[in-house]
């Protein structure tokens, strides 16, 4: 049984490590960062003008439609690096697999392309 628990002790000691370097990167700058902050800098935005309209303004839809479609070929990328480092070991099989889910990936980009969900205007 000591010898698992040993096993285990350097994953014990980097999350203990990570910890600690959270905590003093939380506490560090409440120390030493300047508390005289200017009047620019507690202006509402410094984007240069004052706000405008309503902060609850409704958004157009499009701004979802990107990010969905970002978030779906941004998982793509994330099943290929795993998929490529293991081909030589899984064999045809994966590789017909994978050619497989890019086509059904494709198919869907060109869907998208035809309806229009790229365009901005």
């Amino acid at each position: 049984m000591n010898q698992l628990l040993i096993e285990y002790l350097p994953i014990v000691l980097f999350i203990g490590v990570a910890g600690a370097m959270c905590v003093a990167f939380l506490l560090v700058p409440l120390i030493l960062a300047p508390s005289k902050p200017d009047p620019e800098k507690l202006s509402a935005y410094e984007c240069g003008f004052n706000a405008f309209g309503d902060s609850r303004m409704k958004f157009d839809v499009r701004f979802y439609l990107v990010t969905l479609l970002f978030i779906i070929f941004d998982l793509e990328v994330a099943f290929l690096f795993p998929w490529a480092i293991t081909l030589g070991k899984t064999g045809a099989f994966a590789f017909w697999s994978m050619m497989v889910f890019l086509g059904v990936l494709t198919v869907g980009f060109i869907y998208e392309w035809k309806k229009g969900a790229l365009e901005w205007e």
